[in-house]
């Protein structure tokens, strides 16, 4: 019996993809969070700060965890990273949009 590669063997990440995310991770928890506990940065950067290392983090799992990527399963996997993001894109504009809104509205004074 012969091996024979195929797609599905090549799909898994090994011990040290897993490690590289698993340490990307945290670093991208540990950094908002320190972020928001320090209270150093002004309320917009800290928001910004928040929203751009929730999508890295999005991203890292996706790419670590996932195994997305262009190559495999003939575009399947280009075209539901795009849906991601769009998703991606609604989700966090929608949310921000919205606490803005109701920070105009609520406040008063």
């Amino acid at each position: 019996m012969s091996h024979t590669s195929s797609s599905s063997a090549n799909a898994h990440g090994s011990v040290k993809s897993y490690v590289t995310g698993l340490v990307l991770s945290l670093i991208l928890t540990i950094i908002p969070f320190a972020v928001v506990m320090s209270g150093a940065l002004s309320t917009l950067a800290t928001v910004i700060v928040v929203v751009l290392t929730a999508v890295l983090q999005i991203l890292v799992q996706l790419v670590m965890f996932m195994h997305m990527n262009t190559k495999a399963d003939e575009g399947w996997n280009l075209m539901s990273f795009v849906f991601t993001l769009t998703i991606l894109v609604l989700v966090v504009g929608g949310s921000l949009w919205i606490m803005q809104h109701l920070h105009l509205n609520m406040m008063i004074g």
